[in-house]
């Protein structure tokens, strides 16, 4: 189950269709059984979670927060997936995309991040990009990395 948070009533997001494309690609990816949130933030929150987070005290378009239930919670849950949407318009102008196709990559993007998978060293990104095109590509967003 998808959950979308949009704590800011960002009208750009629509969240019945980004919820039904992220539980498609969930399920692709066979979790469909988990629950995953994606919280829409402002620049604020996002800035203030990745300096808290991350050390880096600057805004962001994604961050990904695994479940950390203890083990004996048999619960199914991703995590959450905080993305602000006035990165992901300014990148998706910036790189000549809607802001829908990005929104959706971004979302694909701190998914996978929940899953275990990662670009901190290149074989790791290349494995992690592939993935993303190849899920975009069924959905009919093209490749986001050309």
């Amino acid at each position: 189950m998808v959950v979308i948070q949009n704590t800011i009533n960002d009208t750009r997001v629509d969240e019945s269709s980004l919820s039904n494309i992220m539980q498609s690609v969930i399920e692709g990816l066979d979790n469909g059984d988990s629950e995953l949130v994606i919280r829409i933030v402002d620049m604020d929150e996002i800035r203030s979670l990745n300096n808290t987070y991350r050390h880096k005290d600057e805004a962001t378009n994604v961050l990904s927060f695994d479940n950390n239930l203890p083990i004996e919670i048999d619960e199914k849950i991703l995590g959450d997936v905080v993305i602000c949407t006035e990165v992901v318009s300014e990148e998706a102008k910036e790189q000549n995309k809607s802001f829908n196709d990005h929104m959706v990559h971004i979302s694909v993007h701190g998914t996978l991040h929940l899953m275990g998978y990662d670009h901190l060293e290149k074989d790791e990104a290349s494995k992690m990009e592939s993935l993303e095109i190849n899920i975009l590509g069924k959905i009919g967003i093209s490749n986001p990395y050309q």
